[in-house]
């Protein structure tokens, strides 16, 4: 496990005087980074992209987590409130616009972070679908800051010899099927295939849309 690089690669970003910050959905692969980065400094805070959708399972799992490492999570809310996120008959949008739900709930959030630090550290891996395998370690955004991949190349496998040696907790609906835990009415459990196939069940959408180009 290359954790020794990740932290010579944010050393150097702190000494240039880079403001860094993460991101973490808080299921069980996120501990690996969470992890990670607590050893290496626990102050960079971490966002919790809280769109109102979770599991009661993911925001408990989160404080444990929280916890544990002694890191700084910060929850990171819409900026339009539900109300305003419903069809005029009163449906909430993931209910007929799920890409729009995204973008309101988790992309546009980060986008305002984006604006404030210069360093977006996330832990996307190439072995998870088809976009992220085409991702680099590191990569410019539009507003000119910087993401950092630091797990890229980790596989599933290798995530999961982690935890086990550290002996980290797993997020308690993984017993249940759930391999990849979102939103909790877009996320169903899943037997074999892709982890991620139980995101957006039965639709083409693969990403929330913060991992695209």
């Amino acid at each position: 496990m290359q954790t020794g690089k990740i932290a010579d690669k944010i050393i150097q970003y702190k000494e240039r005087g880079m403001r860094l910050f993460a991101t973490s959905s808080f299921q069980t692969n996120s501990v690996v980074l969470l992890h990670v980065l607590s050893r290496i400094n626990n102050d960079i805070p971490i966002y919790f992209i809280n769109t109102g959708f979770h599991f009661a399972e993911t925001i408990r799992y989160k404080d444990e987590i929280t916890r544990l490492l002694k890191i700084r999570v910060i929850d990171l809310l819409p900026h339009v409130p539900k109300n305003m996120q419903r069809s005029p008959s009163g449906d909430l949008m993931f209910t007929y616009d799920p890409d729009y739900c995204c973008f309101l709930n988790k992309v546009q959030p980060v986008e305002a972070l984006l604006e404030q630090y210069d360093v977006w550290i996330n832990g996307v891996r190439a072995d998870q679908n088809s976009n992220r395998e085409k991702l680099k370690k590191e990569e410019s955004t539009k507003h000119n800051t910087l993401r950092y991949h630091p797990l890229l190349e980790w596989t599933g496998q290798g995530m999961r010899t982690y935890i086990e040696k550290h002996d980290l907790p797993v997020h308690p609906l993984e017993e249940k099927g759930y391999k990849s835990i979102g939103c909790e009415p877009c996320t169903r459990p899943v037997n074999g295939g892709n982890a991620r196939d139980g995101r957006w069940a039965g639709l083409k959408k693969t990403e929330c849309g913060l991992h695209l180009g």
